[in-house]
């Protein structure tokens, strides 16, 4: 029979293996991304994003969507940098209607002295409004070079879809900015958060 210590070194062993493992798989991540990037000629963090915005008719399409005025929707914005820089949007929530096109603002600061690639991931809460956010424009499709100290602003152009269930009252978009060439983080969780003040939509884009 074997004994308690036995057991034990033998589940340690066990652990041990598989956080070798995850080691080894966090490490590779970043060469397996940039080589699947070289081989298919595309970013596959943003390909999503990108067709989601649809064809070059996407903005006609929004502006011909039907609003739902019967009903607003709390739409909430986070940031997380994974890097020496500021990320941040210029209003932290907003209320609109379903259908409804809207802009957003977005400020990047590159904090380094030196020049760096940057690729933005988003992520939604909770998970099923992710099918009824509809981007029309987003830094988040490709890569962005900023120079040292350089200041940028982005814009997000979306809507809400008039689909989405009327329970759907609120929804938070996260985005995740990290240096491209460096470890590939998986997107942060967005998480909803209490409502704040409501800030005045840009809408009509």
């Amino acid at each position: 029979m074997n004994s308690p210590y036995a057991l034990n070194y033998r589940l340690m062993g066990k652990l041990l293996i598989v956080a070798a493992g995850m080691f080894a798989f966090g490490y590779m991540l970043a060469p397996i991304y940039k080589a699947i990037c070289n081989w298919t000629g595309i970013n596959v963090l943003a390909l999503g994003e990108r067709e989601a915005a649809g064809s070059l008719n996407a903005r006609a399409t929004a502006k011909n969507t039907q609003v739902d005025y019967s009903r607003t929707v709390m739409v909430e914005f986070d940031t997380n940098a994974r890097g020496a820089w500021k990320f941040r949007p210029e209003i932290r929530n907003v209320r609109l209607h379903p259908g409804e096109l809207t802009t957003v603002m977005f400020e990047i600061e590159n904090q380094q002295p030196r020049t760096v690639k940057v690729q933005a991931i988003p992520s939604y809460a909770p998970g099923q409004a992710q099918a009824y956010f509809n981007k029309l424009e987003c830094f988040c499709f490709t890569e962005h070079t900023l120079g040292p100290g350089e200041v940028r602003r982005w814009p997000v152009v979306f809507y809400i879809s008039p689909k989405a269930p009327r329970d759907l009252g609120t929804v938070t978009l996260s985005y995740t900015f990290f240096e491209v060439g460096g470890a590939v983080p998986k997107p942060v969780a967005a998480a909803v958060k209490p409502a704040q003040a409501p800030a005045q939509a840009v809408a009509g884009v």
